[in-house]
């Protein structure tokens, strides 16, 4: 198989990240420079974590099969660390999941689908990440090579460090995850271009380990560009290679993203808007089968201490055949066929408060609202939402408390010389003299 174009990016990349570690003591004020600007923390050799956990009680009215349903569980349950070595040419990544443990059979929100998954969101996998990324800069260039488990270079962060507890609809079309992969990146001034070469199958479990053997089946490239302080636009294009057939026997996707970000200086003011569209092929057949296209505004402020935040999102899923648990579909997929395609359009609305503690472990109370609305795009469908649901609307209210252990992580998704520098958004619960700039 020829290479592609982005893995012959990684491959030159990879070559140049070897500079650092045979003349370390040469280049050592420029790494520690790297390690800074990455984390806005001036020790080259820098250690932190954070563990965090969400209880919610959810309450769906009209979800799957029309049913109102509550339910509360642990959500987000995670620990993250990550810490600078070798005058910061070194860096290491790590993120544990237990959402498997607490809970396994997904989160309460309808709309939401992937990895066999429909109207409740998956639990993550045990190990969501786990990434080494080696660093380097010469003059004005900086770069890096990282490898391990964890997101690819394609889209927008993850929800996870967003002001919303309910991911969108679109996670699965604006973020590719929980894979083995090798991203290389460079940065030049305002200007940064990352790739990646990547396995191209979706975990089929928490516990699942991904299929070594497809790593570098698929590719991705992303480049982003700061014209000013504080604001960011990326543009990202992406092959995945069968990624709901493990073996890789299934459709491949070829994914496009496109998002403008703006953070104030105190995080205090936050908005996003993106665009992101998947095309299902069959190469076999050498033509696209199916397509489904997400667009989607976010932005929170805090005034004082109290944040509030707002979601804007329309979002086109497939309707799979569901199994005896109306929230599953079959996994692997049992045919090339769907039901239908169902456009979501849904509103957000959450409200954060302070944290009655001051202690190392807070607690940040919030409540959200989601009023949505479900109808086929095409008059054909077979899959009828307003029947499905028994309504066109359905919504849900989810009140919770963000717990917290250690300094707030601002970004997620992004390695390397790819991390641009910045605050966390203040909504995700900052009290005063928290850190507010501790990228992940």
């Amino acid at each position: 198989m020829c290479p592609t174009p982005t893995a012959t990016i990684v491959v030159a990349l990879a070559l140049l990240v070897g500079v650092p570690f045979a003349a370390r003591a040469q280049h050592e004020g420029h790494a520690t420079s790297i390690a800074a600007d990455s984390t806005n923390d001036t020790r080259p050799n820098a250690w932190h974590g954070m563990v965090q956990a969400i209880p919610i009680v959810t309450h769906a009215e009209n979800t799957a099969e029309g049913a109102d349903l509550a339910e509360g569980y642990l959500s987000q349950a995670a620990a993250m660390g990550k810490g600078d070595l070798l005058s910061g040419h070194l860096r290491l990544e790590a993120t544990l999941n237990a959402e498997g443990l607490t809970m396994s059979r997904g989160e309460l929100s309808t709309g939401a689908f992937g990895e066999g998954f429909v109207d409740r969101r998956h639990p993550h996998a045990y190990v969501h990440e786990l990434v080494a990324s080696g660093l380097g800069s010469r003059g004005p260039l900086a770069y890096s090579l990282s490898a391990g488990r964890g997101f690819a270079a394609f889209g927008t962060d993850d929800p996870m460090m967003r002001p919303f507890e309910k991911y969108p609809i679109n996670h699965h079309l604006s973020q590719i995850l929980e894979r083995p992969m090798i991203t290389g990146a460079i940065r030049f001034g305002r200007a940064m271009l990352d790739a990646s070469s990547f396995g191209g199958d979706e975990p089929t479990s928490t516990g699942s380990p991904p299929l070594l053997r497809r790593l570098g089946d698929s590719w991705s490239v992303r480049a982003t560009a700061m014209p000013v302080t504080g604001i960011e636009v990326q543009g990202s294009y992406a092959r995945v290679a069968s990624p709901e057939q493990r073996e890789g026997f299934g459709l491949d996707q070829h994914k496009r993203s496109a998002s403008a970000r703006f953070i104030s200086a105190d995080g205090g003011r936050y908005l996003l808007g993106e665009w992101a569209r998947t095309v299902e092929r069959d190469h076999g057949r050498n033509e696209n089968v199916f397509a489904y296209e997400s667009a989607l505004i976010e932005g929170a402020a805090t005034i004082r201490t109290v944040s509030v935040a707002l979601r804007l999102e329309q979002t086109e899923r497939p309707e799979e055949e569901r199994l005896s648990d109306p929230f599953r579909v079959p996994r692997p997929a049992a045919d090339l066929g769907i039901s239908g395609v169902t456009r979501w359009r849904t509103a957000t609305l959450a409200l954060t408060l302070p944290s009655p503690t001051s202690g190392p472990i807070r607690g940040y109370p919030f409540i959200e609202v989601e009023r949505a609305s479900a109808r086929a795009r095409d008059a054909r469908s077979v899959f009828d939402a307003e029947s499905f649901y028994r309504t066109g609307s359905p919504w849900m209210l989810t009140a919770g408390a963000r717990l917290r252990f250690g300094p707030l992580h601002a970004r997620m998704g992004r390695y390397g010389a790819a991390v641009p520098a910045g605050p966390a958004i203040r909504a995700l619960g900052i009290a005063d003299g928290d850190p507010t700039s501790h990228h992940h």
